[in-house]
């Protein structure tokens, strides 16, 4: 059964607030109007972020300005060797005066949680974040407690050749929806975040723009835009090309095929459109795709990035004709309407 496509209305206020929501975060991460937008895409989305960067280039800055924008509970770990999988998700707690056990939430149970170096955790720890971020709830004690929504995991990792840091497993690798990089800022950004942090902290200054109870509503409206068979079959047109690249051991799972269309409807909903392009699922294919992957040896050894191997299999997927996607969205629109 086909559902309404959002309506103008609709659509303007995904534009309106994703736009006060970018203000506010380029205010603070300055010079990277691209990393701001993919990072808003993820969240109309409902997915997760993993920001991976050497130390420094704003990682934690981002994180938080996202959390920020956002009038709704935060929970912030930083992950080190000696966390335990309690310290995330919460403890149960006798108490004398009841006899009785009171459960104590950990950090997880909060709209936004910013995971700060993530892979400084053991794997054990890494891994008690996936029920969390693939079922919005945690298991302490055998009992299971859901999680707030809209729920947002922003983690940040360091380069693994970094000391002290663990690989994140690929179970939780395909857990994030996106992959970012930060990267160092251009010269004129950096002069600016010199003026910027000379006397104060902007993220001081950072109020918030919506609430979760808006944010879960955007959410739904993104669901709701229109993808054509066209694309649908575009988008796994590229992660079957995945499985059956040469250079990778690894290619991309059906849960990425399904991040890969929402994220894509999400860019499009920011755009204010009702319909999904390729165009969308080419811009985000390298950030949804290559972290999930893994290279052969013959890549490894060639210096060939699992971000090159998306690169080139975009290129060579050839795309929906036109024609069918406005023949196709023409028919749905009077179905619908």
């Amino acid at each position: 059964m086909l559902q309404a496509v959002p309506s103008s209305s609709e659509l303007d206020d995904v534009v309106d607030t994703t736009d006060r929501m970018r203000a506010g975060i380029e205010s603070v991460v300055t010079g990277r109007p691209d990393l701001v937008r993919t990072t808003l895409a993820v969240l109309l989305a409902e997915g997760h972020i993993l920001l991976e960067d050497v130390p420094g280039v704003g990682k934690t800055t981002l994180a938080k300005a996202v959390a920020r924008t956002i009038d709704c509970p935060v929970g912030r770990i930083q992950f080190t060797p000696d966390l335990l999988p309690s310290d995330l998700t919460g403890v149960n707690i006798f108490r004398t005066q009841t006899h009785e056990f009171e459960f104590r939430p950990g950090p997880v149970f909060a709209h936004v949680v910013i995971g700060d170096e993530i892979n400084r955790a053991s794997p054990k720890t890494q891994s008690a974040l996936l029920e969390c971020m693939q079922e919005a709830q945690a298991t302490v004690d055998g009992r299971t407690y859901p999680l707030p929504r809209p729920f947002l995991v922003v983690a940040t990792q360091n380069p693994v050749e970094m000391e002290g840091t663990y690989p994140l497993p690929e179970a939780q690798r395909d857990r994030f929806m996106a992959r970012l990089t930060v990267g160092y800022p251009s010269v004129e950004s950096e002069l600016d975040m010199l003026d910027l942090q000379e006397t104060s902290d902007p993220l001081d200054q950072l109020r918030p723009v919506t609430d979760a109870e808006a944010v879960a509503r955007l959410i739904g409206t993104t669901r709701r835009l229109f993808a054509a068979p066209a694309v649908k079959r575009y988008v796994v047109d590229l992660v079957t090309a995945t499985r059956q690249d040469h250079g990778l051991r690894l290619g991309a799972s059906p849960r990425a095929a399904i991040q890969l269309l929402r994220a894509a409807k999400s860019v499009a909903a920011m755009d204010g459109r009702d319909h999904v392009l390729p165009d969308d699922v080419q811009r985000l294919a390298e950030p949804v795709l290559a972290h999930r992957l893994l290279p052969s040896t013959e890549s490894r050894l060639s210096g060939r990035s699992t971000s090159d191997i998306v690169a080139d299999i975009v290129e060579r997927t050839p795309l929906p004709v036109p024609a069918s996607l406005t023949a196709t969205a023409s028919r749905a629109r009077r179905a619908i309407g």
